[in-house]
């Protein structure tokens, strides 16, 4: 039986959680090293990710969480997540933060700007249509998103999003910015995939559309093994409301 856990220190997990539900599968809220050992794959959602940095490194996460993407599982990163699972990441906060890698890739953590900046895009998804069905579209909401710089030679990118040559990187005196990775860019990569590991700078779970969450699903599957339509949450704080955007709240990336 294939487990699949969802990160829950902080950010989007109820609606991850809760967008498995769609589909029929009840996700396990991982917050403890042990609790790695009872899933098969995880999902890291999106929030703030200096903050959830700080409480996977009080709960010890990161060894762990380092080891199940060696292991070779199947990782999901959303926004905050994709920062995490980048082998490097710029325009962090004064100190940086930890980084779980695995994506051979480099993560610019607040390129689409603030808050007030964020936004919604349809995104041409030719790999997740021709796998999911549906639209060649994908709705992407963006909120105080990153984006993928540059991509070693094992890296699919599966979206980008095309951005003026005249952008400014988002700066300001809590940022910053690597000029050498400040290029204007005709498209900017916003979904990336590396074997077992997925990354989207955007958040699908505040959308009625579960495709990437399928996408995911079957992504594990392909490991032999069968995702459970009855697994058991570790925690009682599950959310069972269905998901919502939420642009004015903070707890996004």
């Amino acid at each position: 039986m294939g487990v699949v856990g969802v990160l829950a220190l902080q950010g989007s997990f109820n609606e991850h959680i809760a967008a498995l539900r769609r589909l029929g599968v009840k996700g396990v809220e991982i917050r403890k090293p042990e609790q790695l050992q009872t899933i098969s794959s995880l999902i890291i959602p999106g929030g703030e990710s200096t903050t959830m940095a700080k409480l996977a490194e009080f709960h010890n996460l990161f060894p762990a969480l380092r080891e199940f993407v060696q292991m070779g599982k199947p990782v999901w990163g959303t926004c905050a997540g994709l920062i995490f699972l980048a082998n490097k990441a710029v325009g962090q906060k004064e100190g940086g933060q930890e980084l779980v890698g695995g994506l051979d890739c480099t993560v610019h953590r607040n390129y689409f700007g603030s808050q007030i900046q964020s936004f919604e895009a349809e995104l041409v998804v030719p790999e997740l249509a021709s796998k999911e069905g549906g639209p060649e579209t994908f709705r992407g909401v963006f909120i105080r998103a990153p984006a993928v710089l540059d991509v070693g030679p094992e890296v699919e990118v599966l979206a980008d999003y095309p951005i003026p040559s005249n952008k400014v990187l988002y700066s300001s005196s809590a940022v910053e910015i690597e000029e050498e990775s400040a290029v204007p860019e005709t498209k900017v990569i916003v979904a990336v995939k590396q074997g077992k590991l997925l990354g989207t700078a955007f958040h699908p779970e505040l959308t009625a559309d579960t495709r990437w969450h399928s996408y995911f699903l079957k992504m594990a599957s392909d490991l032999g093994e069968e995702t459970s339509n009855a697994l058991v949450a570790v925690s009682e704080a599950a959310s069972s409301s269905d998901p919502q955007t939420k642009y004015d709240l903070p707890i996004f990336r």
